[in-house]
């Protein structure tokens, strides 16, 4: 029965086939909390158990020493203008290490972990060409293959280098036909033997959108590797391989610019017959060909720090900017932040920044602990760029023209024009939704799919028999659980706590349970057609993405103590999470087109969703609470949005905005009593200030009081004043023409 079972699968090409760069992917990286999701019944216990720790002494002195000493030395809009990084801050980077925080310290490098390097990424993201300066070095690229495949000769080579910043690297795998589709790239390199015997590899390639290229002077080339005299024993094509080539090296070209918006050093590199020793392989000629593998397993935790890191750090800029001009800014005698509508704002951003911390620490914590989680990473990646985004454009909106004007004065408008490039690298965000997160999670994370593929392509009748077996009953107990779920709401879920948040673990294992059977019957009823299905794929990843964030936000909550302050955060955080969990469901079924099921689920299916559902959403009661933990000073605004620079107050931005709003705050209660006297007629002015002298002299307020008032209000004006130029610094009467540019690119690539 097995083995006619097994022919008719692969007669009917029910399951997708696996290409061998795809298989190479699913099979790099481990299988982490994910699994707990497709297997549908996740242990909390275990999941509150994992690791959620803080930064080491040293890391947390590197921080508060050259981390915000380099913040302070650094003018942002001077870098954004000119684009051009002073010398003396290329110094202080290679004086104070930070060119080595991956490395370890026997090489010279400060040897940090995973949360160290992010928390280092994040707060230096602000900055510019020079966040990025210190990102590539400190992730996937030379350094990091290096530690991981390099030989020894390689790393005692290369890695002082590196640590020291006498070597800048870039990585080169982007082409003009090969960006997410990293497995089509045309750079070749054919292996040969020299006039003297030596193995040499010729390399001939055009990449392009290389981050650091232009000032780098050593390069990660990813290539395809040709043998055709099978000099490395590897066959005729060994397959993709990464290669290290320097500046200087003939044929290799760098040092030309793309401009990106939001401007960091970017360009194109190019190669004519440049020639190598096969030994600058990494990992040596024994490296040939795993090129494919090296990637797939540093993305899988590399994934998790440099973008994530933007992506939260866009957050809590928003979150830092927001709650405080919310409060200094006033329109019709209020802060604007105390109007419902800016209040619904600056409340999603403070919860969400909450959320994506959260997950931030939890998946750094992770990978320090050993895994490396493509599928999760993956969702990190997509969803706190997007989230970022999503955020600074609500901040924007609450400070309207102050977020418009640009100069140095503007708070958020870098991080609103950089934000998309975070959202289009390292895997456009579009096919990490539609395509990756779920297309490879729901074979490498299943309990079953991978064992039962493996069998189908061995055509492996007893392998088959038991991976199929297992299965069909993980997918008829997901079947039954998730009715049971359904119907009591989760009760039958087994929580770690129980408190006022064992709500939430109930429905996030009901939600799991019904999607674990969501995935069994889109791989049994759509099969191979899933990589197509890129709509519906989208849907449930969205679904596994704030499953993840569900949990690492209530995992950051025991691991903080369960503090009552976090509660309004943790609630409005949770019940966003469920409502979007709860809309990808709705997605899903509406859009599951298969013969009876299909209508079963539009319709049967759907109104069931709707009339039991996960969550509706935040109620409009919980945004005061949540609002109010940004726009007050102290340890809760500190907890939410920290974590980036302290300006002084003397500088332009955020200096005088934060000083503003601490004025502003103290002055909150006689301010207050101004206001009432004013509009019970006891005094008369036309404003707060005129109407200082009138409330000394009628006893509403203290000479003190009304000299806290005077100042608050003089800071304040100052804060809400926008950058003014002057014709001749606003008109530029030159412009590069660049329109040779394409043509030199074309003729590269001829």
């Amino acid at each position: 029965m097995f083995a006619t079972l097994l022919k008719k699968i692969n007669d009917a090409k029910l399951l997708p086939k696996i290409s061998d760069t795809e298989r190479q992917a699913l099979e790099a990286g481990s299988v982490w909390v994910d699994g707990e999701f497709f297997g549908g019944n996740p242990d909390f216990q275990k999941i509150m158990g994992e690791a959620y720790p803080g930064l080491s002494a040293e890391e947390q002195a590197f921080l508060d020493g050259p981390v915000e000493e380099l913040v302070h030395m650094v003018d942002s809009w001077q870098l954004r203008e000119t684009r051009r990084i002073p010398e003396d801050v290329w110094q202080f980077l290679r004086d104070k290490g930070f060119f080595g925080l991956i490395i370890p310290k026997e090489f010279g490098g400060s040897g940090f972990s995973v949360l160290g390097r992010s928390a280092v990424m994040m707060k230096t993201s602000g900055l510019g060409p020079i966040g990025t300066l210190v990102v590539i070095p400190n992730t996937l690229g030379a350094a990091e293959l290096l530690i991981e495949y390099g030989t020894p000769e390689q790393k005692d080579k290369y890695l002082p280098r590196l640590a020291s910043g006498e070597l800048v690297p870039c990585f080169g795998l982007t082409e003009p036909t090969a960006g997410s589709d990293a497995a089509s790239i045309k750079a070749e390199g054919v292996v040969f033997k020299d006039e003297n015997g030596e193995a040499k590899i010729r390399l001939n390639f055009s990449k392009r959108y290389i981050t650091l290229a232009p000032v780098a002077n050593i390069v990660s080339l990813a290539c395809s590797l040709h043998d055709p005299d099978n000099i490395l024993g590897k066959g005729e094509f060994p397959g993709i391989s990464v290669v290290m080539l320097e500046k200087g090296t003939e044929g290799l070209g760098l040092g030309d610019h793309h401009l990106p918006i939001g401007p960091f050093d970017n360009g194109p590199i190019y190669g004519k017959d440049v020639i190598v020793p096969v030994d600058n392989i990494v990992g040596g000629p024994d490296g040939a060909g795993q090129g494919w593998r090296m990637l797939m397993e540093q993305l899988g935790g590399g994934r998790a720090v440099s973008l994530p890191a933007g992506g939260v750090a866009l957050a809590k800029i928003s979150a830092a900017a927001t709650g405080p001009y919310s409060i200094v800014r006033e329109q019709f005698g209020i802060p604007v932040g105390l109007m419902e509508g800016v209040e619904t704002r600056v409340a999603r951003i403070a919860a969400l920044t909450y959320v994506m911390e959260s997950a931030r620490i939890y998946v750094c914590a992770g990978v320090d602990n050993g895994n490396h989680p493509p599928v999760i990473s993956a969702i990190l990646k997509q969803q706190t760029t997007e989230v970022g985004q999503q955020l600074v454009t609500d901040g924007m909106d609450v400070m309207a023209g102050a977020g418009v004007m640009q100069g140095p004065n503007n708070i958020l408008g870098g991080g609103y024009v950089g934000a998309p490039v975070s959202i289009t690298v390292e895997g456009a965000n579009i096919l990490t939704r539609t395509l990756m997160i779920f297309g490879q999670g729901a074979v490498r994370c299943h309990p079953h799919a991978l064992d039962t593929l493996n069998a189908i392509e061995a055509d492996d009748v007893p392998a088959f028999r038991k991976a199929i077996l297992g299965w069909m009953g993980h997918s008829t107990t997901n079947f039954f659980r998730g009715i049971v779920r359904g119907v009591t709401r989760g009760w039958t879920v087994r929580t770690p706590v129980k408190d006022e948040t064992a709500q939430y673990f109930r429905k996030l294992g009901w939600a799991a349970s019904r999607f674990a059977f969501m995935t069994d019957l889109a791989m049994f009823l759509i099969g191979g057609k899933l990589k197509q299905r890129g709509k519906l794929s989208g849907r449930f990843s969205d679904a596994l993405s704030w499953m993840l964030f569900g949990v690492t936000t209530l995992r950051r909550f025991e691991a903080e103590g369960r503090r009552k302050e976090d509660l309004p955060l943790v609630h409005w955080a949770l019940r966003y999470s469920l409502q979007q969990i709860q809309l990808a469901f709705e997605g899903i079924y509406a859009n599951f087109n298969v013969p009876v099921i299909g209508w079963f689920l539009r319709y049967p299916g759907r109104f069931w969703l709707r009339i039991n559902p996960l969550s509706t959403g935040p109620k409009d009661s919980m945004d005061r609470a949540v609002a109010a933990s940004i726009q007050k000073p102290g340890e809760q605004y500190e907890r939410v949005a920290g974590g980036l620079g302290t300006p002084r107050e003397d500088e332009p931005g955020m200096g005088r905005l934060l000083h503003a709003w601490r004025l502003v705050s103290e002055a909150q209660g006689a301010t207050r009593k101004v206001r009432k006297a004013l509009h019970k007629k006891q005094i008369k002015a036309n404003d707060l200030v005129e109407a200082i002298e009138p409330a000394v002299e009628a006893g509403v307020i203290t000479q003190d009081e009304g000299e806290t008032i005077r100042k608050a209000e003089a800071a304040r004006m100052e804060a809400i004043q926008v950058d003014t130029f002057s014709a001749e610094d606003y008109y530029k009467d030159e412009v590069s023409d660049n329109r040779e540019a394409p043509r030199m690119a074309r003729a590269a690539n001829e």
